[in-house]
Formats: structure tokens, C-alpha cells, sequence
């Protein structure tokens, strides 16, 4: 019964949308992205990272050459869903742009 009840509250949760970084301290380097569930897109990156198969070149290049502990993902920004409504796309999109000129970083 344990099981059924964590699938069903993982069903019902709302996802959180927003932008976060990928910051690698050894090479001074940031990573921009936008996603529309923050609390699943670390474990993808870094699950791609650690098998070789990130589509961010930049990104690979700094695992491979700094190694896992040099590298930490924040959350920038959370997107209120219902305050902004439908257009949340659209938004997430413009918000990723500003914070990656705000912060001088390359786009995932």
C-alpha cells in the first residue's frame, strides 16, 4: 500500500517551472537552463554528464576535465503557476534569456 500511495501523491503534485544553474567553481564557468520540473532535471543532467552523453559540450568538457564535485546545480528562479496561467512557456523562455545575460552564462 506504501508504494501505491507514493505514486499516487507523485501523480497529484504540480511540477515546479523555473530556471536554474550548473556552476562549475574550478573553471569560474555558469550554465543557464529553464525547465518545466525543476525537482527532475538535476538528476538528468548529471546522470547524462556521468555517462558521457551530454548534449552541452561546454558542460561534458568541464566534468571530464574538473570531475564531479566541481560542478553544483541551484535553482534561480520558480515560476508561480498560477500567477502567471497559460502563458508559462512563453515566460519561462524570457525569464532563461534575462538570467543568462544577468549572469553571463551559456544556454542548456
Amino acid at each position: 500500500m506504501d508504494r501505491k500511495a507514493a505514486v499516487a501523491a507523485y501523480r497529484q503534485r504540480k511540477p515546479e517551472r523555473g530556471i536554474y544553474a550548473v556552476r562549475c567553481e574550478a573553471a569560474a564557468l555558469v550554465w543557464v537552463g529553464r525547465a518545466p520540473d525543476l525537482a527532475t532535471i538535476g538528476n538528468r543532467i548529471f546522470f547524462s554528464l556521468r555517462h558521457g552523453g551530454s548534449p552541452h559540450p561546454g558542460l561534458q568538457a568541464a566534468w571530464n576535465e574538473h570531475g564531479a564535485e566541481s560542478l553544483a546545480f541551484e535553482v534561480l528562479e520558480v515560476l508561480d503557476g498560477e500567477e502567471i496561467g497559460l502563458g508559462w512557456q512563453r515566460e519561462l523562455k524570457r525569464r532563461h534569456a534575462d538570467w543568462i545575460v544577468r549572469l553571463g552564462a551559456a544556454a542548456i
